[in-house]
């Protein structure tokens, strides 16, 4: 039987061995390191391989799951991605799926297309491996190898330790990004109720709609979190589990004012809506004492338009200084009512 290729050279974002919680020298493909791990485990130290792939293919992943006897419902779940946020088991593999957030930058909410983009990181753990999976430009994980490759103490912990320091980054960026968007929804709300401007829903259609978005990726991690503090306990160490209840407590206050603001801007789009209501009912009410001024010299001229022979004062001298007169000040009179009544 002839050994699984390994993966394409950019899509092999890293593959590391870490033994007794450093970093063995040298590069590895995924096969030559699981052989590494095996014979620093058969000398008598835990180790493990932490691989990073970027956006495999079918071909390449099934490579990968070969080399660590992955369930092939994770790898088909690796590769095409768009999931929802989630934890599972494969007997003695967790396969835990986070969506990323990124916050874009923006001179103006009203002008921006996109406030947040999201992508997807799946991680993969077994006994002596981790394999990430990432999916999106932007939530690369070479801060957190940087970060966890000088920390020792917490690379012992094994790989379950490396799948913390994941979540922890990600939950991170979601209460960096949340803390972003107060400021966008101050300065919109602040636009649709300033005085003497034109409400514009739009914008606050936008941002709602990037709040979902927010909160579509952070909600649904709050029992994945939960099971890893509790269900399983053979798999994670007491340890690892406390930093679990750490990042928990970080996603819950993130998950919570992510839904502080979709009820916000709900009473936001309530509001703007109720605005909208009144300018239109302002306008129409313009609208009409503008045509209930001007129906009055239309009627008269109409009137003296039919040119009958027989019509009051179609003969006298002063007969159109007299008309144009009197409908003049009856246009005034309306237009005086009208603007005490405040139509106008």
């Amino acid at each position: 039987m002839t050994a699984p290729s390994d993966p394409a050279p950019r899509v092999l974002v890293d593959c590391g061995v870490y033994s007794d919680g450093a970093r063995v020298p040298g590069e590895f493909t995924p096969a030559g390191a699981l052989a590494k791990v095996r014979q620093i485990e058969g000398a008598g130290t835990q180790a493990f391989v932490w691989i990073g792939l970027h956006e495999p293919d079918d071909r390449q992943m099934q490579a990968v799951a070969e080399t660590f006897d992955l369930h092939e419902l994770s790898v088909e779940d690796a590769v095409h991605a768009h999931q929802r946020p989630k934890l599972e088991r494969y007997d003695e593999i967790l396969v835990l799926v986070l969506k990323t957030v990124n916050y874009v930058p923006h001179e103006s909410v009203v002008l921006a297309r996109q406030i947040v983009e999201t992508g997807e990181i799946m991680v993969l753990v077994g006994k002596n491996f981790v394999v990430t999976v990432r999916h999106g430009d932007h939530s690369g994980l070479a801060q957190v190898r940087k970060q966890m490759d000088t920390d020792p103490d917490h690379m012992r912990l094994g790989p379950y330790a490396v799948m913390h320091a994941i979540a922890d980054y990600v939950v991170d960026r979601y209460v960096e990004v949340t803390n972003l968007m107060e400021t966008d929804i101050d300065a919109i709300e602040e636009v649709a109720f300033a005085p003497g401007t034109r409400t514009d829903v739009e914008p606050i259609y936008q941002i709602k709609r990037e709040v979902v978005e927010l909160r579509r990726a952070v909600a649904p991690l709050s029992v994945p979190f939960q099971r890893m503090q509790t269900d399983y306990k053979d798999l994670i160490s007491k340890e690892v589990r406390r930093y679990v209840r750490d990042v928990a407590d970080h996603h819950s206050r993130a998950a919570d004012q992510i839904a502080s603001y979709d009820e916000m801007l709900s009473s936001l789009v309530q509001a703007a809506l109720a605005r909208v209501g009144m300018q239109q009912n302002t306008d129409m009410r313009k609208m009409s004492a503008w045509a209930g001024i001007i129906a009055v010299p239309t009627m008269i001229a109409g009137i003296y338009g039919m040119n009958f022979d027989h019509m009051p004062a179609l003969h006298w001298a002063f007969g159109y200084p007299a008309v144009t007169a009197v409908m003049t000040g009856i246009c005034v009179v309306l237009y005086r009512a009208f603007r005490r009544n405040g139509w106008l």
